[in-house]
């Protein structure tokens, strides 16, 4: 029985994400995870006219989680950290799409998503622990408009 890669689960743990719009470098793509491609339609439960026995539900809009973005802390220059400071110290925001690209183990594409008219709405940096020799981890929040899975 041959081993065809193509029906197994695919692994989230190779992946690259594109700013488009900012001048990124490579310390721009690469980031520990990425959590947010989320959406859900949102319902609303109306009364059957003239029947207290029924309800019956229907579809209202389509909403989208934020996208939350962690890498660990780099010295270097970063267009993603500017364009964030940009956003909370001047409160100028230069919405950008962006795209998140899942690769394989020969660094091909399997599939991708994009993401339209992301925003920062939160900055974290992790905690300092003299306790601990962990990597300091910052953490970007993004709202966005929507996103489209590219196959």
């Amino acid at each position: 029985m041959a081993n065809d890669a193509a029906t197994y689960p695919v692994l989230g743990a190779h992946f690259k994400v594109h700013f488009h719009g900012l001048e990124s470098t490579s310390v721009d793509v690469a980031f520990q995870s990425v959590s947010g491609l989320t959406a859900t339609i949102e319902t609303e439960t109306m009364s059957s006219g003239g029947s207290n026995n029924n309800d019956f539900t229907l579809p209202t809009k389509v909403s989208y989680a934020n996208l939350v973005l962690k890498r660990g802390l780099k010295k270097f220059p970063s267009a993603l950290t500017d364009w964030c400071e940009n956003a909370f110290e001047n409160f100028r925001f230069q919405p950008v799409d962006i795209v998140i690209v899942l690769m394989d183990e020969k660094h091909e594409p399997i599939m991708s998503w994009y993401i339209s008219k992301a925003i920062p709405i939160k900055y974290e940096m992790g905690e300092m622990n003299a306790e601990a020799m962990a990597i300091m981890v910052e953490t970007f929040e993004l709202k966005y408009e929507k996103f489209k899975i590219n196959e």
